[in-house]
């Protein structure tokens, strides 16, 4: 079952895969610090716009209302929708709040650093509860799960692309380390995965046999 969904999805998770093993191995190279750096000083104002936008993908909100305009639509998928949103949140919460409570954010990390950090004006720029990235855990739950449900498979680079424009958005705002994007996209990813496996691949099933038995 894994192998074939794995198979049907390759168009997701071969550049979501490669993507890891590439932003693995750099964490390996680099501190979080010279990596947050390396993003910051990239800045531009066009950028500073598009990624003030781009990362209200990830927001809780967003997630929500995506859910409400799939449910209007299908019932089912709705409702597994918010089921991966309630999983993913849940567990990036349990890791913020419980295994790593109080994990500095870069403004914090930095606040006595002679590195001259670009943040955008007016934004709301947090200092702790940085591991994992909520906003990563959100985007990757909802575009993983629309990739697996989408019927044309090779749109699973679009999702694994908007995944990770939220996530990078989430470091060029200053807001988040890489480490913090990288384990927030894996545990996205995970929710999407379990929910479809097993809540959505049920609900499926059983509507085709009590339709057998009608």
């Amino acid at each position: 079952m894994v192998v074939d969904f794995l198979r049907k999805n390759r168009f997701f998770f071969l550049p979501y895969g490669l993507a890891l093993v590439i932003l693995g191995v750099l964490q390996l190279i680099y501190t979080q610090a010279q990596l947050m750096q390396w993003v910051n000083v990239r800045n531009n104002p066009v950028a500073d716009v598009f990624f003030t936008y781009a990362t209200y993908m990830g927001d809780g909100a967003f997630f929500v209302v995506a859910c409400l305009i799939v449910l209007i639509y299908n019932r089912r998928v709705g409702f597994v929708a918010f089921a991966s949103f309630a999983l993913s949140s849940l567990l990036s919460l349990f890791l913020k709040t419980i295994v790593f409570p109080n994990s500095p954010r870069p403004l914090k990390f930095f606040e006595h650093s002679t590195f001259e950090y670009h943040i955008i004006k007016g934004l709301d720029i947090h200092s702790y509860n940085s591991f994992p990235s909520g906003h990563t855990t959100s985007a990757f739950a909802l575009f993983g799960l629309l990739a697996f449900l989408d019927a044309s498979k090779k749109r699973g680079y679009l999702f694994v692309l908007l995944g990770f424009l939220t996530g990078y958005s989430r470091v060029y705002l200053f807001q988040h380390f890489v480490e913090d994007v990288y384990v927030g996209s894996l545990v996205g990813t995970l929710s999407s995965v379990i929910i479809y496996l097993f809540l959505y691949r049920w609900m499926k099933g059983r509507e085709s046999r009590e339709e057998a038995i009608s």
